[in-house]
């Protein structure tokens, strides 16, 4: 609704007026300009003076602004999380995915390093699913920084997993091939599985659920992610105990 460049030049009556509009968001979008003036002791020109600093021409565009955000905003209320789970569910644990989580299980257990890899969101999962193995007895790492070296004596015989929403960020898919180059074997969770990170992993996991965005903040939900990595775990501490 407002940049903070645009916050950062207001003037002192501005900056009440703001407080005012953001706290009364639902109300001010049906006022008349001068219902606004009347409410925040301002001048009529004072408050089409703030339209033109928001880049605005003027109070009636303001308004649509401020509707097209409050639109934006409920949209995104309207996706809750039981939803997902429930996307999740039908779509994804239909499949036999368990065949494949046990396969994939074997080769990390054969595997000398365990190395889980993400960014952003995905980069604070990455370094829950190392802890998670890690407490199973199957010590792993976590690079959550894009521009972490990669050199190849570090990760030979190595499983790289490698997590991502969109299977699409330039920075983890460079990451990737460096891993793949290394000849380390690609695993991947991403929400679909015809993304580039899942064509060029050797297994891919998918969950398929609806992307959620507001603005540049991806918020789809990461629970599906979260089962997975328990899940494989699970399965490669199994494994070790067979073996």
């Amino acid at each position: 609704m407002f940049s903070d460049n645009q916050i950062s030049h207001f003037s002192e009556l501005e900056y009440s007026l703001y407080n005012f509009i953001m706290n009364h968001l639902e109300k001010v979008q049906y006022m008349r300009i001068r219902e606004l003036a009347k409410e925040t002791h301002v001048s009529t020109t004072s408050i089409l003076r703030f339209c033109k600093k928001i880049d605005c021409d003027g109070f009636s565009e303001f308004k649509i602004k401020l509707k097209l955000y409050l639109k934006e905003a409920e949209q995104l209320r309207m996706i809750n999380t039981t939803t997902s789970l429930s996307e999740f569910l039908e779509r994804t644990l239909q499949h036999d995915y368990q065949t494949k989580i046990y396969e994939i299980a074997n080769h990390l257990v054969k595997a000398k390093n365990l190395i889980f890899i993400g960014i952003g969101t995905s980069g604070i999962l990455a370094e829950y699913g190392a802890r998670y193995f890690s407490a199973l007895r199957k010590f792993s790492l976590h690079i959550k920084d894009p521009f972490f070296p990669i050199h190849p004596t570090t990760f030979e015989d190595s499983v790289a997993l490698i997590l991502s929403v969109s299977g699409e960020t330039d920075h983890v898919l460079n990451l990737t091939n460096q891993m793949k180059q290394r000849g380390s074997t690609v695993v991947s969770i991403t929400n679909h599985s015809d993304c580039t990170l899942a064509k060029i992993s050797d297994y891919n996991l998918a969950y398929f659920v609806t992307p959620e965005y507001r603005k540049t903040y991806n918020l789809t939900t990461q629970i599906p992610v979260i089962h997975f990595l328990e899940s494989l775990a699970k399965a490669t501490h199994e494994v070790m105990q067979r073996d």
